[in-house]
């Protein structure tokens, strides 16, 4: 739920939201339940504590949502390089992306954004909510660097 969403519910004032909303973070963090208050993709959601995760998926009997590789090397270029069209994706990827990007857009976690103002107007795409709730990223600045990814050759 979004910091406006709930500003609209409650009619508080955002400060206000923001400290409860803290509180409550906290209060769960403390509890060690199986429940958790986190934000998310500008906003906040109810998850299960990770610590849980094996009796959960017991519980779901369900398998999470996996993707392919192609996909994830798909989406991180998307994530890092957009707005990016098919062609430029397809170029970094060196092979054909039709396939992954239906995919990723049937998934909902890349959208398209517009159309690039050049001869053709090809469709630029972009990453969404859904993309950043699925990895727990409140928002893109959280992706790794290559840093991050790399700290050993730097």
């Amino acid at each position: 739920m979004s910091l406006k969403d709930l500003k609209r519910v409650t009619e508080l004032p955002s400060g206000e939201i923001g400290f409860l909303i803290n509180e409550l973070m906290a209060e769960y963090r403390a509890r060690k339940g199986g429940i958790m208050l986190v934000e998310v993709a500008g906003g906040y959601q109810m998850v299960s504590n990770p610590e849980y995760a094996p009796w959960i998926r017991k519980l779901r009997s369900a398998a999470p949502q996996k993707l392919s590789l192609a996909a994830l090397e798909t989406l991180s270029i998307v994530a890092y390089r957009q707005p990016i069209t098919k062609a430029e994706l397809e170029q970094l990827r060196g092979v054909n992306s039709d396939g992954v990007i239906k995919s990723l857009l049937e998934k909902r976690f890349i959208r398209i954004v517009g159309k690039k103002e050049v001869p053709g107007r090809p469709l630029i795409y972009g990453t969404t909510r859904e993309f950043l709730q699925f990895f727990g990223l409140k928002d893109l600045s959280e992706l790794p660097t290559i840093r991050d990814l790399h700290p050993e050759e730097l």
